[in-house]
């Protein structure tokens, strides 16, 4: 499954005209494939994330999510959707400081309502996958700010999702942390077949990912294939 982004525009009011965020954008990122954007503050890396994930509706073009297309989805069914087909990978984790790690997992598992064994069952399973296995018990003062980072990760996929959103994953780590965080999203996208986009300024191991495109003035720049 992929995720397909064509001709799409998207503006906002500003004054008695109208800005325009995204302009006539079109990407296409097949499953297991990571793709990062990357562009200066402004360029509308934050407008396409949120187009992706159905957040903003785009004033033209189309979105594709493994296979269902969005325009005419009510609201309630792009709920479903981002529920079930999409994670997100916010750029602050923002965990609940009561829970868990293993809890912050079994809300997601709550929301889709997948029974409490099974849901327990897949939370181990992808902190394994982040290496925090170990860590199950810890709530987050006892977390480092990339074992956060990780918990943030292993959440987004606790649904698993064909699409991954990532917004800014490294931004408050240093060098040798975001570097650990960036092996495991391409990792984990080329293991759990997910079509990722990874929106950063830290252009630091970007020889890395599978592709990286540049985005200024809301328009997105898509290298020819080699």
């Amino acid at each position: 499954m992929t995720l397909t982004l064509t001709d799409v525009t998207l503006t906002y009011p500003d004054g008695d005209t109208r800005l325009t965020a995204l302009d006539r954008v079109s990407l296409d990122v097949p499953a297991g494939t990571l793709t990062a954007v990357v562009g200066p503050s402004g360029s509308g890396k934050s407008s396409l994330l949120a187009v992706a994930a159905t957040l903003v509706t785009p004033d033209h073009g189309r979105i594709t999510v493994a296979g269902t297309e969005t325009a005419g989805l009510s609201r309630a069914d792009k709920a479903a959707l981002r529920r079930d087909r999409i994670g997100v990978v916010f750029q602050q984790p923002h965990l609940l400081p009561s829970l868990t790690a293993v809890e912050q997992l079994q809300v997601m598992a709550h929301l889709s309502r997948r029974s409490a064994r099974a849901a327990r069952g897949r939370a181990m399973d992808l902190l394994d996958a982040v290496g925090l296995a170990d860590g199950a018990g810890r709530r987050p003062h006892q977390m480092s700010g990339g074992q956060r980072q990780r918990i943030n990760i292993a959440r987004a996929l606790m649904n698993e999702p064909a699409v991954l959103l990532v917004d800014e994953p490294t931004s408050a780590l240093d060098h040798e942390r975001g570097a650990a965080v960036l092996d495991l999203l391409i990792g984990l996208t080329r293991e759990r077949s997910t079509a990722t986009i990874m929106v950063t300024h830290d252009r630091a191991h970007l020889d890395r990912v599978d592709r990286t495109v540049s985005m200024e003035d809301g328009r997105l720049s898509v290298p020819a294939p080699a």
